[in-house]
């Protein structure tokens, strides 16, 4: 099983890339959590998705280290990794999203299941320990899961997140999920959402995709087709973004895959706004001085 990490993002609000921004005393980042969770949980391989240009950076400051304890790979997601006849448009410079950054590690995970997540966000081990149970039970190829965050257990005091809104049936699987951009807790202690610059109330009990999946190789098929129509649709050719739990949305839509949440009571910890890191490293030292972590991730 390999573990994916999106760590291609600019973090335009953050002021730099959070992905390596030391977390603890020992330098270490949040992704160095992830690895050594998912390497305790049974995966074998780390795949990162990286702009090319980041690679001796990340090499030297993660790889190296890292693929002392696990494989190590990396995938780029270029801009202009597009579906033949089509081009990037003039003035693009943003990557196309995290549905496209999966898709451009096709590759490099081959035909391992994976478990994909984000670079910056701290998930916890028993989630680790949930999505890989699911995928050894090995239920069918177009069978995925995620792990569901309750929607109030992922914000931040500093400002707006994005989130996949979803919608579980009674057993358990997504039925729907949709990206909101902006969501906070507004003064009157409600949480909404913006669109179009009009706030919308939402259920801050409920689930959200904190982009945590649980994937077979299948799902590289339902991003192809989904990229090539995302670009053949409307909207700002400078801006719009491919995001995965649109991807997944949309494949579960035709009925050609099944998505089981994977519920968590787990707190999120997260850098989206440089004012989030002192909470994230005080959450952290907790953990280690619980005994949940060693002092030292990969020093033994």
């Amino acid at each position: 099983m390999t573990l994916v990490i999106l760590a291609a993002g600019m973090g335009s609000r953050y002021g730099g890339l959070k992905q390596l921004d030391p977390m603890t005393k020992n330098g270490e980042f949040i992704l160095d959590f992830s690895v050594f969770d998912a390497k305790s949980a049974g995966f074998d391989k780390v795949v990162f998705i990286i702009k090319e240009e980041m690679q001796e950076l990340f090499a030297e400051t993660v790889g190296n280290r890292i693929s002392k304890q696990i494989e190590v790979a990396y995938a780029y997601q270029k801009p202009d990794a597009l579906p033949a006849g089509y081009a990037v448009p003039e003035g693009r410079v943003k990557p196309w999203g995290t549905g496209h950054a999966l898709l451009c590690a096709k590759e490099a995970v081959g035909k391992d299941s994976m478990m994909v997540i984000n670079a910056d966000d701290f998930y916890g081990r028993e989630t680790f320990k949930a999505i890989s149970a699911f995928l050894k039970e090995n239920k069918g190829k177009n069978a995925y899961c995620m792990a569901g965050y309750i929607l109030k257990n992922t914000l931040t005091e500093n400002g707006s997140v994005s989130r996949g809104i979803c919608e579980v049936d009674g057993e358990g699987y997504l039925k729907g999920i949709t990206e909101r951009t902006k969501i906070y807790r507004a003064e009157d202690g409600n949480v909404v959402f913006m669109e179009e610059d009009v706030l919308y109330p939402t259920d801050e009990n409920g689930y959200c995709s904190m982009n945590c999946w649980g994937f077979t190789p299948a799902i590289f098929a339902e991003l192809e087709e989904g990229f090539a129509e995302f670009l053949a649709g409307d909207g700002d050719p400078i801006k719009r973004e491919f995001y995965l739990p649109s991807a997944v949305d949309r494949a579960m839509k035709k009925g050609r895959c099944t998505v089981s949440v994977l519920p968590t009571e787990a707190k999120w910890y997260g850098v989206t706004y440089p004012e989030d890191k002192a909470f994230v490293m005080s959450s952290i030292r907790e953990l280690i001085d619980g005994g949940v972590y060693p002092d030292g991730l990969f020093e033994n």
